[in-house]
């Protein structure tokens, strides 16, 4: 039924959409899941073109991913760490059918842009600084991380062709190069719209 609705332009409320989750996926989703509206803009912005590829870099519950995917015609992949997680989407994605979407458990270091043409940035990094409110143990927080993970980042990113679309969401803007150009933003400014623009 969520899907259905999406997939027919109908709102969803975050609220009946984490019932898809299991509690403790549930307990963190409003501090470290993207809100089913954020998803639907910033899907809509990336997969202006049918088709197009889009990469979640840090994917999480997957929620942008399966919300992305069920309400345009883009595919979307979403690395993840967290072999659970990953499990977890998966079969949200299996059990409703959604087939343009795909989850990679992988480190994002390990990952090629090459592969993709737009990218969303929830700021996933952000935990090894802000520990207070973790999403589980399984992940031991490093300050060096943010900055190791948030420069490979930025270095694939400044390797994508000239149009390349990027949205972020509650970023600190330290993995955007200089040759991204904001385009538009929305939520009081921290939902940014930005395209590769040389």
């Amino acid at each position: 039924m969520i899907f259905k609705q999406l997939r027919q332009n109908v709102d969803v409320k975050d609220s009946v959409f984490n019932e898809l989750y299991p509690e403790h996926i549930k307990a963190v989703a409003e501090r470290h899941w993207t809100p089913v509206a954020v998803a639907r803009m910033a899907a809509a912005y990336l997969a202006e073109e049918p088709g197009v590829k889009v990469l979640d870099i840090g994917a999480g519950a997957g929620k942008f991913c399966l919300v992305g995917a069920a309400s345009t015609n883009g595919f979307f992949y979403g690395v993840e760490q967290r072999a659970s997680l990953i499990r977890i989407s998966r079969k949200i994605a299996n059990k409703h059918d959604i087939t343009n979407v795909e989850f990679i458990h992988s480190n994002i270091d390990e990952i090629s842009f090459s592969d993709f043409g737009a990218f969303y940035f929830f700021n996933p990094f952000f935990e090894n600084i802000d520990t207070s409110f973790p999403i589980d143990d399984t992940i031991i927080p490093e300050r060096d991380l943010y900055d190791v993970y948030s420069n490979y980042v930025k270095e694939q990113l400044d390797k994508t062709p000239v149009g390349t679309r990027l949205v972020t969401y509650w970023s600190k803007w330290d993995e955007i190069p200089r040759n991204f150009e904001l385009v538009d933003s929305a939520c009081n400014g921290f939902l940014s719209f930005w395209r590769k623009m040389s």
